[in-house]
């Protein structure tokens, strides 16, 4: 795989207003149902890692265990590396494939993925391989949202028009938007027998996370990956995303403005 080209099409690309919705996550907002795992001495592998906020605390909590971060787009990687913390010398990101990775069998004690699946055209091929590297009693852990769960209120005719043309690009680049009810299915097809399923939510609702949330995406609707892509696949006119980064910019200033999104949790154990 090239280091500067992601393994399948990835919609949202990694405009600035996605890396920044992206930096804010953390092991107690996003792998809280991990941290049992998160002992001393650990050897993890992140999946996926991004810009790699999630990647430093898992770090942080498993000291003096080490921690590698993969993602495919090495100006990620670079981004990420530059963030990591003076004092947390147990952490390396690395360009990679989540197809292919590039370490032994039986290697780590917790392979992570944090919204990676839903990215990818053959999500039980990289299960299979986060088995693989895996060692026995290990313990897998992959958290996807379901976008055709998310909720939203007041209602609004553009957002609904947001919904329709990102599950009619997840269809086009064949991937899963809806992955949060699949992966069950998915971890059982890699292998894994020993499962444990689990569910959060995020929400938004407060004046402060809808300003995050609503900035986040008014500018993602007009300048990310999935503009470019809208646009491309004639899902969408320039007009259609403008209109939609103003029904985000409306919705924020809504005083009931609410949005909620599941989220399907998967411990398995090789």
């Amino acid at each position: 795989m090239q280091e500067n080209k992601p393994p399948d099409d990835y919609a949202h690309g990694h405009h600035e207003s996605v890396l920044r919705s992206h930096g804010v996550r953390t092991v107690e907002n996003s792998a809280a149902y991990l941290i049992p795992y998160l002992v001393s001495g650990t050897r993890v592998l992140d999946v996926g890692s991004g810009p790699g906020s999630i990647t430093i605390d898992l770090a942080e909590r498993v000291i003096p265990g080490t921690v590698i971060g993969i993602d495919p787009v090495k100006a990620v990687v670079d981004r990420a590396t530059a963030a990591v913390p003076g004092e947390v010398d147990n952490l390396t990101f690395e360009t990679g494939d989540a197809y292919a990775l590039r370490y032994e069998d039986a290697s780590f004690d917790i392979v992570h993925a944090h919204q990676v699946l839903q990215h990818l055209r053959h999500p039980i091929v990289a299960l299979r391989e986060m088995y693989r590297v895996l060692r026995p009693g290990g313990v897998l852990a992959v958290r996807d949202a379901d976008y055709g769960g998310m909720v939203w209120a007041p209602e609004s005719p553009a957002l609904t028009n947001w919904m329709k043309i990102y599950q009619e690009m997840g269809a086009e680049l064949d991937v899963e938007p809806n992955a949060g009810r699949h992966l069950l299915g998915w971890t059982m097809a890699a292998g894994f027998e020993m499962i444990e399923p689990g569910a959060s939510v995020w929400t938004y609702a407060t004046p402060e996370q809808r300003a995050f949330w609503a900035g986040t995406w008014a500018q993602r609707a007009v300048a990310s990956d999935f503009a470019s892509h809208a646009v491309e696949m004639g899902l969408a006119t320039q007009s259609d995303l403008a209109e939609i980064s103003q029904a985000w910019r409306v919705w924020q200033q809504e005083p009931s403005g609410f949005f909620l999104i599941p989220n399907t949790e998967i411990l398995a154990w090789r």
